[in-house]
């Protein structure tokens, strides 16, 4: 992996399983959230639902973003206890999952 140190994008993209309510889902989104109030290491977390019109989505609904300052802090995230423990929560909902980890990049013009 490149340089440890820097900003670091989780993208965790989503289709929950059939049969959950749109309050549980709710529920689901608002304990992940609440992962930041528990993980030092993750900066921000940010969710939508898929809106695009060009059918590429393959089935996946909702984004979630996490931020971390560096790799490190998302190695440090995926073994802390309060992850862990939502993750094994939360993963038996999904039918599908996706999730990748990027340094955002500028474009030098």
């Amino acid at each position: 992996m490149e340089e440890s140190n820097g900003e670091v994008k989780h993208l965790l993209l989503a289709k929950f399983n059939d049969g959950l309510t749109e309050e549980q889902i709710e529920d689901y989104i608002k304990q992940y959230a609440n992962l930041v109030n528990l993980v030092p290491s993750m900066k921000s977390f940010r969710w939508g639902k898929d809106v695009s019109i060009e059918n590429l989505q393959q089935g996946f609904t909702h984004v979630f973003e996490s931020t971390f300052e560096s790799t490190q802090g998302i190695a440090d995230y995926i073994v802390h206890p309060d992850h862990v423990k939502y993750a094994n929560m939360l993963l038996p909902q999904l039918e599908k999952v996706l999730i990748v980890d990027f340094k955002p990049t500028k474009v030098q013009l």
